[in-house]
């Protein structure tokens, strides 16, 4: 399984605001790959698929 972050932490490696990572999610309707409490979790491909929203 490929590596699973936060969107904060999917925004910082990818070099997108977490702010726009966080509303292009939201606004797409993409919900987390994994959700451990309230955190959400997203692998590289959702979060490449929302950095690509983003910009």
């Amino acid at each position: 399984m490929s590596e699973m972050m936060t969107a904060a932490k999917w925004a910082k490696e990818l070099g997108v605001p977490e702010k726009k990572f966080k509303d292009a999610a939201k606004a797409a309707g993409i919900e987390p790959d994994q959700k451990k409490g309230v955190c959400g979790y997203y692998s590289k491909a959702t979060a490449t698929k929302i950095c690509k929203l983003a910009k």
